[in-house]
C-alpha cells in the first residue's frame, strides 16, 4: 500500500502523505465507512475525488483510528474523537492529514500557471514583496501564499473569514521552507508559523497554532 511520507513535526504533531494509486476496489477492501460517509462517497461523480476521500481513511488507519473515529462540526472542521485535532487534504493523487494536540491546518495543491490569473482573487499586500519577472519563483511563491492561506481558514474555520483581507503572509524564501502568516478577523489578532515543501508536482502548506515549527 502506497504511504508515500510520514512525518513527526513534532511529540504531538504527525503528518502523512498517501499516493492513491489503488483501484476504488482494493481501498473498499481495506477500509469500512460509517454508513453516512458510504453515502457521500456513493454521491461523489468522480472517481479521483472517491480515491482522495478514501486515502485519507487509509492515512488515518496507519496511526491506529478509523472513520468511526472522525466527526465533523457545524463548521464541516473535521475532529477526532479522543480529542486530538486533525485537518485533511487531498489533490488529484495525493491525500495527506496532519494530527496534533495543538490547532492545525494542511493544504496540498498542484503547481499550476494558472494561479498568476486568480491570485488578485486571494493575495493584495503579498504583490509587495513578488517578483512576477522570475516566473518559476513568482509561480511557486502563489502557490504556497493560497496553501497558507487555505490552511489557515481550515485552522481558524471562522465563517465570513476572507483569504485576501483578513489573512496575511510574511515575505518569505523558497529555499527556508517556512514562514509567518497573521489573521485578523473579528476579535482574532494572532500570527502563526507555517512549513513546506514541494511533493511531486505539488506544493504541500502546513500550519500549526503555536510557536513550535520555527
Amino acid at each position: 500500500m502506497p504511504l508515500y511520507k510520514s512525518i513527526a513535526i513534532d511529540k504531538d504533531t504527525r503528518l502523512l502523505i498517501w499516493k492513491n494509486t489503488e483501484s476504488l476496489d482494493e481501498f473498499l477492501q481495506h477500509v469500512k465507512l460509517k454508513d453516512i460517509c458510504t453515502d457521500r462517497l456513493n454521491g461523489m461523480k468522480s472517481e479521483q475525488h472517491k480515491k482522495g476521500f478514501l486515502g485519507v481513511r487509509m492515512l488515518m488507519q496507519e496511526i491506529g483510528y478509523t472513520d468511526f473515529d472522525l466527526f465533523y462540526d457545524e463548521n464541516g472542521k473535521p475532529h477526532l474523537k479522543d480529542g486530538m485535532n486533525i485537518s485533511i487534504t487531498h489533490s488529484y493523487a495525493f491525500s495527506a492529514i496532519i494530527i496534533s494536540k495543538n490547532d492545525i491546518g494542511i493544504d496540498m495543491e498542484l503547481i499550476r500557471e494558472k494561479v498568476i490569473t486568480i491570485a488578485d482573487k486571494f493575495i493584495e499586500p503579498e504583490f509587495a514583496y513578488l517578483n512576477p519577472e522570475h516566473l518559476t519563483e513568482y509561480t511557486n511563491k502563489l502557490m504556497v501564499i493560497w496553501g497558507v492561506k487555505e490552511a489557515v481558514y481550515k485552522m481558524v474555520s471562522r465563517s465570513g473569514l476572507s483569504f485576501k483581507q483578513n489573512i496575511y503572509v510574511f515575505p518569505f524564501e523558497i529555499s527556508e521552507k517556512c514562514g509567518m502568516t497573521s489573521v485578523k478577523f473579528e476579535d482574532l489578532n494572532e500570527s502563526y508559523p507555517f512549513c513546506f515543501e514541494q511533493v511531486e508536482d505539488f506544493i504541500l502548506v502546513y500550519c500549526l497554532g503555536s510557536k513550535t515549527l520555527l
